[in-house]
C-alpha cells in the first residue's frame, strides 16, 4: 500500500491503509497535531488512494485519476487553503456547490481543508450542514496545528486522528534522504522539535547557527569585551533571532547535561533567554535587549571572573 515514502507516523499509516483495503472510508477526517510534521503529505496520499481506480494496490500510479492526480489536474481533488489570514465562508459555500456535483473520473470527491483552524466562525458554522448530511461520494478531510480553535460541533463530526512529532531518528533519516551529505548534529536535531518542516528551514540556516554554536561554546574563553562584541552576529540575523534563541537554549541546556562546573551559570542563562524571549515579544529595543542578554548570559557563566 502507500504512505512508504512518508516517514514517521506508522500506526496512522496501518489505520488509514487498512481503511481502503476493508472500504471503510468515513465522510469527514480530522488530521491534527503540531506544525510541520507531515499531516498534508498523508492527506494528500490518502486522497490519492482513495481517488485511485486501480483494482489492487492503491494507489496505482497508473491509472487516469492517479495520473491527474500527481499533475493536479485530477477534477474530483479539491485543495482548500487559507485566503489571506483566513479561510472564509465564501470559500465554503463555493465547496458546497461544489459538493453538490458528482464525481468525474472516480467514484468519489475529495477535499482537503488545509489549516481549518484558519476557518472563520461563520465558515465553520456553515460547513457544519456539509458535515452533518454528506453526499455519499464526498470525503473531506480537514487539517490542523490548532485543534482548540476548531467548534466543538465541527470537531464531533470528524474522525479524528492524532499525528505526533517524529522522533529524533526519523528527521535524522529525512534528512538523510532529502539532502545527501548534510549531515546535522544532535542538538540541531534537537532544535527541529520533530518538524519536517521546521528541519528543511534549520538546513537553510546551517551557517548562522554553527557561528552561534562556536560563538556560545567559546564563551569561558571570551573576554567579556569581546563576547559582547558579537552582538552583530545577532544585528545581522534579526529576523531569525527566534531560531537562534532557541538554538542557544539547547546548548546551555546540553552544557548542564555535561556537568560543566559551573552548571547554575548555564542554568540561569538559560533563564536569562526566556526573559529575552518575552522582551522581545513585547516589542522592547531589539539592540538593547540583545546587548542586556550577552552581558547576563557572560556574567553568570564567568561568574568568578566577573565578581574578581
Amino acid at each position: 500500500m502507500s504512505f512508504e515514502s512518508i516517514i514517521g507516523n506508522d500506526e496512522n499509516k496501518k489505520i488509514l491503509n487498512n481503511s481502503i483495503i476493508n472500504k471503510n472510508i468515513v465522510h469527514s477526517y480530522l488530521f491534527y497535531g503540531a506544525e510541520g510534521i507531515g499531516k498534508k503529505i498523508f492527506a494528500k496520499e490518502f486522497a490519492k488512494m482513495i481517488l485511485c481506480n486501480g483494482e489492487d494496490n492503491k494507489p496505482c500510479n497508473e491509472c487516469k485519476s492517479c495520473i491527474e492526480f500527481d499533475s493536479d489536474n485530477n477534477p474530483d481533488f479539491f485543495l482548500i487553503e487559507p485566503d489571506g489570514n483566513s479561510i472564509k465562508i465564501d470559500q465554503i459555500r463555493e465547496m458546497q456547490k461544489s459538493v453538490l456535483e458528482k464525481p468525474i473520473e472516480s467514484n468519489k470527491k475529495v477535499y482537503i481543508i488545509d489549516n481549518c483552524h484558519l476557518m472563520t466562525k461563520e465558515a465553520q458554522n456553515c460547513i457544519l450542514k456539509t458535515l452533518e448530511e454528506p453526499q455519499e461520494y464526498v470525503v473531506i478531510i480537514m487539517i490542523s496545528s490548532n485543534e482548540n480553535s476548531i467548534l466543538p460541533t465541527v470537531k464531533s463530526r470528524c474522525t479524528k486522528i492524532y499525528f505526533k512529532e517524529l522522533a529524533d531518528s526519523e528527521i535524522f533519516k529525512y534528512i538523510g534522504n532529502n539532502y545527501e551529505g548534510t549531515l546535522l548534529e544532535n542538538d540541531m536535531i534537537k532544535l527541529c522539535g520533530g518538524s519536517i518542516s521546521k528541519a528543511d528551514f534549520i538546513i537553510k540556516k546551517i551557517d548562522i547557527l554553527n557561528q552561534i554554536k562556536d560563538f556560545i561554546n567559546g564563551i569561558e574563553r571570551t573576554n567579556k569585551l569581546h563576547f559582547i562584541q558579537g552582538n552583530q552576529l545577532f544585528y545581522d540575523n534579526k529576523d531569525d533571532i527566534n531560531l537562534i534563541l532557541e538554538y542557544i537554549y539547547i546548548l546551555l541546556f546540553q552544557a548542564v547535561e555535561k556537568n560543566k562546573r559551573n552548571i547554575n551559570g548555564y542554568i540561569n542563562s538559560m533563564k536569562v533567554i526566556e526573559k529575552t524571549k518575552y522582551k522581545l515579544l513585547n516589542s522592547n529595543n531589539y539592540d538593547m535587549t540583545i546587548d542586556n542578554m550577552l552581558i547576563n548570559i557572560w556574567e553568570e557563566i564567568n561568574e568568578k571572573n566577573s565578581r574578581s
